[in-house]
């Protein structure tokens, strides 16, 4: 999966017109959801906050006012055409008095989006299976060779009363032979899947 790495914001200006796109990271629906509600409320002076989505439970676009099918749809289609997921795209418009016509609206906004995307930074992520382990301070050299030996992410380290890591993994079926080497001295807790940047 193709993703961009942090928040991205390019101008544009046509006839007059400025269109400010920002294309931010995020996971699912509601995040995408909350970005735009928060984006359209900081720029709620724009003439137009037209979106569009794509994320782990679904995909939207949203024309704001602007004629059907000229700024959300485009928008979300120059996202498709360069495979990219787990991405909310906000152009926001001022109007500068010259009309643009349905297809200079289409162009507008889909170049709004392709330059944007031109300036970022893609990532290519991999789904992982996210566990915590729980164990003992003696055989935290057993655990981190074994960590090594299999070639697992830890994305955290914590020491506490135990030891407490979480990695990442491909492939669950590691985990039963991790646990048969240490004889159950460690304790796993599945945490579900986590998107991380490939390796």
């Amino acid at each position: 999966m193709k993703t961009i790495k942090q928040t991205y914001i390019n101008e544009l200006n046509i006839k007059k017109s400025e269109f400010i796109c920002r294309l931010i990271p995020s996971t699912n629906e509601k995040q995408a959801k909350e970005i735009i509600k928060q984006i359209s409320e900081e720029f709620k002076d724009a003439t137009h906050n037209c979106t569009a989505y794509i994320v782990e439970d679904g995909e939207g676009y949203d024309d704001n006012g602007e004629p059907s099918g000229t700024a959300g749809r485009p928008m979300l289609n120059i996202l498709k055409k360069n495979n990219l997921q787990n991405i909310t795209a906000i152009v926001t418009r001022y109007f500068g008095g010259i009309k643009l016509g349905a297809g200079g609206l289409v162009r507008a906004y889909s170049k709004s989006v392709q330059n944007t995307l031109e300036t970022a930074e893609i990532v290519e992520m991999e789904k992982y299976q996210t566990v915590q382990l729980i164990f003992s301070y003696t055989i935290i050299k057993n655990v981190d060779n074994e960590i090594r030996n299999h070639n697992l992410r830890i994305i955290k380290k914590e020491y506490v009363e135990d030891v407490k890591y979480i990695i990442a993994l491909l492939d669950v079926k590691l985990l039963e032979s991790i646990k048969s080497k240490l004889q159950n001295q460690i304790r796993i807790i599945s945490l579900g899947e986590k998107f991380l940047e490939k390796q």
